[in-house]
């Protein structure tokens, strides 16, 4: 998916996202947090959004959220200033291909629903991995494309329109699995088990 597409399809999508895929991916959204909130540190959103899951990290936490479209970003400050979120320390404009943080200083990366919208995505999961802390945890939630049954039809048809759906809908997990990070939790996810939680961790040098 070209960028241009990727910030097109999401000013579009922005004043009804909370309403429309918030809702839908809102299980994955609240799975995801929930296990980040049992090992408080610094948080990294890769794909922020509106901010749909902001509100609920842990006080203890401290994060950091970026995303490449201002007409999300715009909505998720004003729920950081509207719900007093102290524990958001920055919101910023980034293409998640080249962060602008340094190496291994995040004690979490999470990226929810967002793999399978950004262009190059192999390249987003090296600079994820760049910068969690080795014995970090990566969690992600997102839709991988099955490989049989009637969704998977609907999954493969559907793929030529990914620029004005917004998401690959024939994504695979592959595309984001590294030799460099251990998966350690995999699970399917409502809405019908189309959603799948992982998580991988970095480890530690020996």
């Amino acid at each position: 998916m070209e960028l241009n597409a990727v910030e097109n399809s999401y000013a579009r999508w922005a004043p009804v996202y909370d309403a429309t895929f918030g809702a839908v991916t809102n299980a994955g959204r609240r799975r995801a947090v929930k296990y980040i909130n049992k090992k408080p540190g610094r948080v990294l959103e890769v794909g922020v959004g509106t901010g749909l899951a902001l509100p609920h990290y842990d006080p203890a936490c401290r994060v950091t959220g970026i995303d490449y479209s201002d007409e999300m970003l715009e909505k998720a400050r004003a729920k950081v200033k509207a719900r007093r979120l102290s524990h958001v320390e920055e919101l910023r404009q980034m293409d998640a291909r080249t962060l602008d943080f340094p190496d291994n200083c995040f004690d979490t990366v999470a990226a929810m629903h967002v793999l399978s919208v950004v262009p190059e995505p192999e390249r987003c999961m090296a600079e994820i991995a760049r910068v969690c802390a080795p014995g970090g945890r990566i969690v992600i939630t997102n839709h991988f494309v099955r490989e049989k049954g009637p969704l998977a039809f609907i999954e493969r048809i559907s793929a030529p329109f990914a620029n004005v759906l917004g998401w690959h809908s024939d994504f695979h997990i592959d595309t984001i699995l590294r030799d460099d990070l251990s998966v350690t939790d995999r699970k399917t996810i409502p809405p019908l088990g189309m959603m799948t939680f992982l998580v991988m961790e970095k480890p530690r040098p020996s």
